[in-house]
């Protein structure tokens, strides 16, 4: 059964979709940038604050689905630049154990929503 899931902890979708669904116990958010639900607007200081934002969006997200990133088994990351990689890679690192880390992928892309420097999405299983 299809489930919708919803945070004011989250930035309200920009689009015809939603944060995340729940089927059969498996969650898909849609892809966070880094905009702070409380200002509703994008945190691009540095690419790590940036990153951090969208980590701690994903984190309310998960939260409202009564999981976490331990509950995740796969992340999409897309960025703007390959050369902020390590930069994103150091902030993604803090919210995962090293040793049950999901699978994942990385992609350069030509552009993002609101023309920010990473999107990244999850799929969690309970």
């Amino acid at each position: 059964m299809k489930t919708v899931i919803t945070t004011p902890h989250a930035p309200a979708p920009i689009g015809p979709y939603n944060q995340a669904i729940l089927n059969n116990g498996m969650l898909y958010t849609s892809g966070q940038i880094a905009i702070n639900p409380e200002t509703n607007q994008l945190v691009l200081d540095t690419i790590k604050a940036e990153t951090t934002q969208v980590m701690e969006n994903l984190k309310a997200v998960l939260k409202a689905a009564d999981m976490d990133f331990g509950d995740v088994i796969k992340t999409s990351i897309f960025i703007s630049d390959m050369h902020n990689f390590a930069e994103i890679n150091e902030v993604y690192g803090q919210y995962f154990n090293e040793d049950t880390a999901p699978a994942r992928e990385t992609v350069e892309v030509a552009n993002l929503p609101k023309f920010v420097n990473v999107e990244i999405s999850v799929i969690a299983c309970k």
